[in-house]
């Protein structure tokens, strides 16, 4: 019996940069690591690559004009409102800065007491006791006069005057409204742009349904090249990242070419068939400041087809205290592995959960590769995870 399970290992690379040739680099990083840390290839480990190092390679940028530009052949009358932004520095900030500049005027629709990802935007307390719930519209009067004190717990920094000041910096008028309804943007604006995540084509149905004249998603931004720029066609500026004070790194859009290249290679060189992804935020929420993570509009935009479906799993906990709660050491290990092995004869070809929650593996994986390769300096953007697919029957 083994003694070990998964073992997951965050693979130092160089620094990579624009136009550097990704799929050597990893290549050459995995391989060297192995040597240096004794360990073998097999078939089913799986290599992560994190998007930031993907979209850097092909160079996939944006500047703050290039968006800018192609705002305003989409908004050609120059005043629109924003629904259900989320508040982030290094998430929207920047795009809302192209907005300001290619725009006389803003309405910017904020959800509360959160965004779609969980930041604050007023304190839920001061809500309970004030004149408002959550089916109010809040104007910015009302907001100045019960929630303007109100700072996210991490950062210090209240977003509503963070953005307040952002757009007048670029001489563009603001005014913000708080309301969970997306109709609500109507009365300010019929040209909008939806800019939420993962409810984006829902709010966008509902404007439409509602009377909008002119509606685009953060999809539907950049995703064709403005002159030379990067650009994403199916995801446009949602996923992007701040790379300097004008420029945007955008979601990678050559994930699909370079995974095949890096699991055809390493088959070449090790004779194992490896599994590859491409992974951005983990789906995961923190249960303290309470923020789900997930700010991506996917957790994996690119993944070769063994991680296709959700894993085949049973409960070892459940058979244990259930089935064969009358045994023990020895014997109990025995059965545990027949049973394991009899609901992977029934399951064959299937892709079903038994006795787990079902969760898409490339989700658990971006999320267990996420959590490895944080977002600091550990210069880990690889991992490489063995064992992942292995149960306790496995030898």
């Amino acid at each position: 019996m083994r003694n070990v399970g998964t073992v997951v290992r965050g693979i130092r690379t160089p620094v990579i940069k624009e136009n550097d040739n990704l799929s050597e680099i990893v290549i050459n990083s995995i391989i060297n690591a192995s040597k240096s840390e004794g360990f073998k290839f097999k078939d089913k480990d799986i290599i992560a690559i994190t998007e930031a190092v993907v979209g850097i390679s092909e160079g996939n940028y944006a500047t703050i004009d290039e968006i800018a530009e192609d705002l305003n052949r989409k908004f050609p009358k120059k005043e629109i409102g924003i629904v259900f932004p989320i508040l982030s520095r290094n998430r929207f900030s920047m795009i809302l800065k192209a907005i300001a500049r290619s725009m006389n005027k803003i309405t910017i629709l904020l959800s509360f007491p959160k965004d779609e990802v969980g930041n604050g935007i007023l304190n839920e307390e001061t809500l309970e006791n004030s004149p408002f719930n959550l089916e109010s519209t809040i104007t910015e009067k009302d907001y100045e006069t019960y929630f303007s004190d109100f700072i996210h717990p991490f950062t210090g920094i209240n977003m509503v005057e963070f953005y307040r000041d952002l757009v007048l910096s670029e001489n563009c008028e603001v005014e913000f409204v708080f309301s969970n309804n997306p109709k609500t943007i109507l009365e300010y604006s019929k040209d909008i742009l939806v800019c939420d995540i993962h409810t984006r084509e829902k709010t966008k149905k509902i404007l439409l349904n509602s009377g909008a004249d002119n509606i685009y998603m953060l999809t539907e931004i950049m995703n064709s090249p403005v002159n030379n720029s990067g650009f994403n066609p199916k995801y446009g500026l949602l996923g992007s990242n701040k790379s300097t004070e004008e420029r945007l790194k955008l979601f990678p859009k050559t994930g699909e070419k370079l995974i095949y290249d890096i699991q055809n290679k390493m088959l070449e060189l090790t004779g194992k068939k490896i599994e590859v992804m491409v992974y951005g935020d983990g789906a995961f929420k923190d249960p303290v400041g309470g923020i789900w993570e997930l700010a991506d509009p996917v957790v994996s935009p690119a993944y070769t087809k063994g991680l296709e479906g959700t894993p085949n799993e049973i409960k070892l906990k459940y058979i244990s205290d259930n089935k064969l709660s009358n045994l023990h050491g020895e014997e109990l290990n025995e059965a545990i592995k027949k049973e394991i092995k009899s609901k992977e004869k029934d399951l064959k070809g299937k892709m079903e959960t038994q006795g787990t929650t079902p969760r898409r593996l490339t989700d658990l994986i971006g999320s267990l590769a996420d959590l490895t390769s944080g977002s600091g300096d550990k210069g880990t953007p690889v991992v490489y995870i063995q064992g992942y697919f292995d149960n306790y029957a496995e030898e």
